[in-house]
């Protein structure tokens, strides 16, 4: 190929870089596994084939020109391109992918969907961390994850998001022993008692709708799993997130009553961190969080 007439020996650019990082013919030879001597004699090579120094040799040290600097910044950039791309092929075969999100999303929306995404790529092995509090992207544990809110995060790039809407569900058995007709007073009310607002109460719900109706929830959890739980349960209605619990709803475990519903001011947002670098198995975990999210 034309360009290995126009470079040099790679062997020789490669001990250029590390000196350069190392500031020291000594230690970059210690890094690289050979002697000092080899090293000098690489950039021996280069100066002999550029016709010109690369370093000012003083007393107990060496000075790069602006030549030699200049050409170190390519090299590091390139190195680095080249060490994650050969890393993201090997990882191919050894994925280990994390998703995060909270554990109403893992339970109800992400679990009866990943038996997909591990049928369609067998070689990555899958870690779900699930949690209510906010997931941090900074230590680079987690590779993609679900957040509820309204983008943009300071920590994370958004691939994709999609709105919910939220209505009042109960059981089978629940609608049959009360029987059609508006939410009222004489209804069980269960409710998902957190500090995070972003789960509506059942006043909050009354408000939004513009129903004139308080209520005094008789069943209270602090867990939105445990809340849909006793609704499949017959203990009551909760306000069912459609994105949710729409597995419930299309196996007829859980039925919506009223004709209301309202839409959530947050998202579902598919994110990746912001520092994160080229992964194959985040990338493919990405785009098909993507397009179920819109399926």
């Amino acid at each position: 190929m034309h360009f290995r007439r126009r470079i040099p020996s790679l062997t020789a650019l490669v001990s250029l870089e590390a000196v350069l990082r190392k500031k020291s013919f000594t230690t970059a030879a210690t890094e690289l596994g050979v002697t000092q001597a080899a090293v000098s004699r690489q950039i021996a090579l280069l100066e002999e084939e550029f016709g010109q120094p690369l370093f000012v040799r003083k007393h107990r040290a060496i000075e790069p020109t602006a030549a030699c600097i200049n050409l170190g910044a390519t090299l590091a950039k390139s190195f680095a391109d080249i060490a994650e791309s050969v890393e993201a092929i090997q990882s191919r075969s050894q994925d280990v992918l994390t998703i995060g999100a909270t554990v109403a999303f893992s339970s109800f929306w992400l679990l009866p969907r990943l038996a997909e995404f591990r049928r369609a790529n067998p070689g990555i092995l899958v870690r779900v961390i699930s949690q209510d509090s906010p997931i941090a992207l900074d230590d680079g544990e987690v590779d993609v994850a679900i957040r509820y809110g309204v983008p943009p995060f300071s920590d994370a790039t958004v691939i994709a998001s999609r709105g919910d809407v939220i209505c009042p569900v109960c059981s089978p058995d629940y609608l049959r022993r009360r029987g059609e007709g508006p939410l009222g007073s004489g209804d069980e009310f269960i409710e998902t008692d957190v500090l995070d607002r972003s789960w509506h109460s059942w006043a909050q719900w009354f408000s939004l709708t513009g129903a004139k109706l308080e209520v005094k929830p008789s069943l209270r959890f602090n867990h939105y799993t445990e809340t849909i739980a006793a609704a499949r349960a017959g203990q009551g209605i909760a306000l069912g997130w459609r994105m949710l619990v729409g597995t419930f709803l299309e196996d007829g475990t859980l039925v919506r009553i009223g004709g209301s519903e309202l839409a959530a001011e947050d998202r579902y947002n598919v994110i990746v961190p912001v520092k994160a670098k080229r992964n194959n198995a985040r990338d493919l975990a990405a785009a098909w969080l993507t397009a179920s999210l819109h399926g």
